[in-house]
């Protein structure tokens, strides 16, 4: 919606739809901005097209704005993941393989949404509780891969600690650097999981 153009009351019992508007205006905004304290609510009151007001009526600030916002940005790719991997199939290591890969699919069409909720100092300022199911998650989708014999009996969750860490470090330095000389995602991708997890070759190609 264009600034500056008015809409209609919302109906009685519509709060929450236009919660969700707000919210979904706030994460293209994010998405575009890459930078949570760039993000000012009366620019998301124009895009939605009503009054500043009606923003502070769902949310006491922009922080609580983006918390929303991100929530549900986390809520969404949580059940994408979940799709890739059954995607993939029963075998554990092409489950852990389809999520990595669609985290870096992802990456490439939210990098400014992947900039706020991990690079952002919100990070310093709220607790996002939210981002605890991920590491729940990648934990137990190497876990699988152990529990299958198809990788050696570890740790799993500093085993997917580290796997995150380095597959957030290279989709990092592509939003960052984008004129850097890298190889193909997958390709480090593949490389991660043989060397932090100890999947063999064989079962990762």
């Amino acid at each position: 919606m264009d600034a500056g153009t008015s809409r209609s009351r919302n109906r009685r019992g519509q709060g929450e739809l236009l919660r969700q508007e707000i919210i979904e205006a706030a994460l293209r905004m994010l998405n575009e901005l890459g930078d949570d304290e760039a993000l000012s609510l009366r620019a998301v009151a124009r895009e939605v097209g009503i009054a500043a007001t009606s923003v502070y009526i769902h949310f006491a600030d922009r922080d609580e704005l983006v918390f929303a916002a991100l929530e549900k940005s986390t809520t969404d790719l949580l059940r994408d993941l979940e799709q890739a991997e059954d995607n993939a199939g029963k075998d554990p290591v092409r489950r852990l393989r389809a999520r990595l890969l669609f985290l870096g699919s992802w990456v490439r069409e939210y990098s400014g949404l992947y900039k706020v909720l991990h690079e952002s100092t919100l990070n310093r300022r709220m607790h996002l509780v939210f981002k605890e199911e991920l590491s729940t998650r990648a934990t137990a989708a190497v876990q699988a891969c152990m529990d299958a014999g198809l990788a050696p009996a570890d740790d799993a969750r500093a085993v997917a600690l580290d796997l995150r860490a380095a597959v957030h470090g290279a989709v990092s330095i592509r939003i960052n650097e984008p004129e850097a000389d890298l190889p193909p995602l997958a390709d480090q991708i593949d490389r991660f999981l043989v060397k932090l997890v100890g999947l063999r070759i064989e079962h990762v190609f």
